[in-house]
């Protein structure tokens, strides 16, 4: 039988002396009170983990030299990362939403998106449709209550509005249900990928927006989806992705490198990872995927691209 939670809650005062009585050094008294305060022991405990001994082993629990702005500063590099992969994520989303529109708008008009026999599932096509039924109906926005006011139907709005009302991870589930490949394929074609691999990275991206929206740590995640990883093609993305820790977070911003160039040429969102990549401490790149010489792979120095 599993024992119950029976850890007490702690005043942030002895907070502070835990710490110390594991021998973080805390040389800023003050310091540690306004971010244990603002940020919060138990978020802040995801960083201190790779300073600590293993669990269990006699002894103290950190590492000698451990101090409170260590912790403070891989927390401060955490946060920078999941802005600079949101800023990514947000504009790799927008010319997402728009290829998936325009293709569907193209194959069916304003409405065909809805017609059923695009789908390869019926049952999960229903669900998607709900779902959508959902966000117009609860929709504040302007041109839903436009196209509401003004027009006596139908019930969906045309699909460039609704790309623009799905939630990203919807979005990604209308995407994966098409049924034709060649239908998918002109969606991804515009990023220069095979549809196979850009459908399942559609749906991870979606997962990743959602940590980086809900403030989750991304330093050193194991995420819950992984993408199809290219073996051959593209050859540029095909050698630098890590097939032995898919689900890090490495092949993640490497495929969003890829896509941008695409998306938006001459963006130097690449330098800046790399700017920011730099101050990670030595060796903790690779709990995250990264390969030891993946700055000078074609992908991030520009080669063939």
């Amino acid at each position: 039988m599993k024992p119950p939670y029976t850890k007490p809650a702690l005043p942030i005062t002895d907070q502070i002396n835990k710490l110390i009585g594991k021998d973080m050094i805390i040389a800023n008294h003050a310091l540690a009170e306004h971010s244990l305060q603002h940020i919060s022991y138990y978020r802040l405990s995801a960083y201190w983990f790779p300073f600590e001994y293993p669990k269990g082993q006699a002894g103290p629990r950190f590492k000698p030299g451990t101090s409170f702005e260590n912790v403070l500063e891989l927390y401060e590099f955490d946060r920078r990362l999941r802005l600079l992969v949101l800023d990514a994520i947000e504009r790799v989303e927008i010319a997402v939403r728009g290829s998936w529109a325009y293709q569907l708008a193209m194959l069916g008009g304003a409405f065909g998106y809805v017609d059923s026999a695009h789908y390869a599932d019926d049952e999960k096509f229903a669900q998607n449709c709900a779902k959508l039924d959902r966000e117009v109906s609860r929709s504040r926005d302007t041109f839903i209550l436009h196209y509401k006011t003004h027009y006596s139907g139908p019930q969906r709005p045309p699909v460039w509005m609704a790309a623009e009302l799905l939630s990203f991870g919807l979005l990604s589930q209308w995407y994966a249900t098409l049924k034709e490949p060649k239908l998918r394929q002109k969606i991804a074609a515009p990023f220069h990928i095979d549809e196979r691999i850009f459908v399942t990275f559609v749906h991870q991206l979606a997962i990743v927006r959602n940590i980086c929206a809900h403030h989750g740590r991304l330093w050193n995640r194991q995420l819950s989806a992984t993408y199809t990883l290219p073996k051959k093609e593209p050859p540029e993305l095909a050698e630098t992705v890590n097939h032995a820790m898919p689900k890090r977070l490495y092949n993640t911003v490497a495929m969003l490198q890829y896509i941008l160039t695409r998306a938006e040429p001459g963006n130097d969102w690449g330098e800046r990872l790399k700017t920011l990549m730099a101050t990670l401490p030595s060796g903790q790149s690779v709990e995250m995927g990264f390969p030891t010489d993946w700055i000078n792979s074609n992908l991030w120095s520009g080669v063939g691209i």
